[in-house]
């Protein structure tokens, strides 16, 4: 669609901000949007909307207590048929890459010999990559989730490739929507899109990562490239498009924070927090670029309507068709949402706040994989921060993963279902393995994040150690289980904050900046060793 201002007739930033400060969620804010909303913008999963009410007479125990397995029961999204229909649409117009070619095509650089230290007084991990630099200190993209091929199959090789780590990003800054009087009317303007083209909006990006052996050099290297997630749908002339991701309930495309991903067979399940989760696939990754040459401006293939289309991967201010040539935010690679899972019970969590209810929907803040049970778990937990009323230290439950490729009835919580143990909460990700439930804890920018241990006595979690300390921002988890890694991401850029520098090792250079974003991982032999 052409750069416009579209205004809406739904509620103003002010009337949510004032909505969110009260503790309360925007009226059916998920299933009520205004008319005159692009088509795009109605993405799924979306859940219900309540009203939020404190504690009460809800049901909550304790840190670490049993919670209802039931309020996690997911259903299939009621467009997922739709869905289907409109990719195998754009797959008949735009050629398609797998995994391993779009490895071997991998554009970027990282290093495991590296500086960038968020960690400081914190035990350094087992291994670290540094990304090129404007992946680190990127302000526009944020990472959150982390997977890799050990979650994809029992034999941790895709293909012929192993050592593969996926993790996601959000975007998280929109210069110039930011200024506007109203960031709620709509699209950038053109100028703004020529001062920066960051404005746009662009939802979340994966990025593929493989520690390998270079076949032609034979020289070890770790590359890595991103993908653009998009969203299918028929623009205004009626052709097959997509768009960025963005959640409905936010008043400007944005919203899908990404903060948990776990890849499984074809499959990639992102995180979406109110709603629920949002299916990938593998085998329907659109190449723009074929030839490696963004300055050729590739030939595409025809929709319904018989014109031949090109690719523009040079231009990085739009998404989608427009005037019969094909744009995805300057992206080579982009993987479209091929279904959804939406939660089953009405979404009561106050807006705008880190308090959670006890009961009810909750929050898909992180998801993980445990292959060490029968049968493999997805696990999904929430980021909460206990408050009046809300006592929720955020809770944690686990699906029988097979059961989400059907897509055809609801899909429970089965195993079972906890409050975290900490009691301040603020858990950022999990992973279990053999009976322990590894937790990752932020503490914000100011000081090391914790990493807990936990197991399972009589249904209740209960700790398991003394708590590790580990890098500030530490966000979602992931076992390597070939490799014996806790693999993470940490998520602050550095310059983010002034308190960056607070408690400092004492080996290090005064005013040492320990916001630094990396992957990295731990030995989980090293871990259990701790006390």
């Amino acid at each position: 669609m052409p750069i416009r201002r579209i205004r809406h007739a739904g509620l103003t930033v002010i009337a949510v901000a004032a909505l969110a400060f009260a503790g309360l969620a925007t009226p059916a804010a998920a299933d009520i949007l205004p008319p005159d909303v692009p088509e795009s913008w109605k993405q799924e999963p979306r859940a219900t909307e309540g009203i939020p009410s404190p504690l009460g007479s809800r049901a909550w125990t304790a840190p670490g207590g049993a919670a209802t397995p039931g309020d996690f029961t997911l259903s299939p999204g009621a467009m997922n048929a739709e869905t289907t229909t409109r990719v195998a649409r754009l797959d008949s117009v735009l050629p398609k890459s797998g995994v391993q070619n779009l490895l071997t095509a991998a554009n970027r650089t990282a290093v495991s010999s590296c500086v960038r230290d968020p960690f400081g007084t914190a035990p350094d991990p087992d291994i670290r990559y540094c990304l090129q630099n404007d992946d680190s200190i990127s302000r526009e993209w944020v990472p959150q989730g982390f997977t890799g091929v050990s979650d994809a199959q029992d034999d941790e090789l895709w293909g012929s490739a192993g050592n593969i780590q996926l993790y996601a990003s959000y975007d998280g800054w929109d210069p110039g929507r930011e200024n506007d009087p109203n960031p709620a009317t709509g699209d950038c303007t053109a100028a703004e899109l020529e001062a920066n083209d960051a404005c746009n909006q662009k939802g979340v990006r994966i990025t593929f990562l493989q520690n390998r052996v270079n076949p032609v050099t034979g020289v070890p290297e770790i590359k890595y490239r991103h993908v653009l997630l998009g969203w299918t749908y028929e623009n205004s002339a009626d052709h097959i498009s997509f768009d960025g991701l963005h959640a409905s309930e936010y008043p400007i495309q944005k919203g899908v924070h990404a903060g948990g991903i776990v890849w499984y067979g074809n499959y990639l399940y992102v995180a979406d927090t109110r709603n629920g989760l949002r299916v990938f696939d593998m085998r329907t990754i659109m190449d723009l670029d074929p030839d490696g040459d963004p300055s050729t401006h590739d030939a595409m293939g025809s929709d319904t309507d018989g014109v031949k289309t090109t690719a523009n991967v040079e231009d990085k201010t739009k998404a989608g068709r427009h005037n019969n040539v094909w744009y995805s935010f300057g992206y080579r690679y982009v993987m479209p949402q091929v279904a959804a899972w939406k939660f089953r019970s009405t979404q009561n969590n106050p807006a705008g706040s880190y308090a959670c209810v006890a009961t009810g929907a909750p929050k898909a803040s992180y998801v993980s994989l445990d292959r060490s049970t029968v049968p493999d778990r997805l696990l999904m937990g929430e980021y909460c921060r206990p408050g009046s009323g809300y006592p929720s230290t955020g809770r944690i439950a686990s699906y029988p993963i097979a059961g989400l490729e059907g897509r055809s009835a609801d899909v429970p919580a089965e195993g079972w279902a906890n409050y975290l143990p900490m009691t301040n909460g603020g858990g950022q990700g999990a992973a279990a393995y053999n009976g322990t439930l590894f937790v990752n804890e932020s503490k914000g920018t100011d000081e090391p994040g914790n990493l807990w241990r936990y197991r399972w006595n009589n249904g209740a979690l209960v700790q398991n150690g003394q708590v590790i300390k580990t890098a500030r921002g530490a966000e979602d988890l992931y076992l390597d289980r070939g490799m014996g890694r806790l693999w993470s991401i940490s998520e602050h850029r550095p310059g983010v904050a002034a308190d960056c520098t607070a408690n400092p090792d004492p080996l290090h250079p005064a005013g040492t900046d320990y916001c630094q974003r990396v992957p990295y991982a731990h030995k989980l032999s090293w871990l259990t060793a701790q006390p």
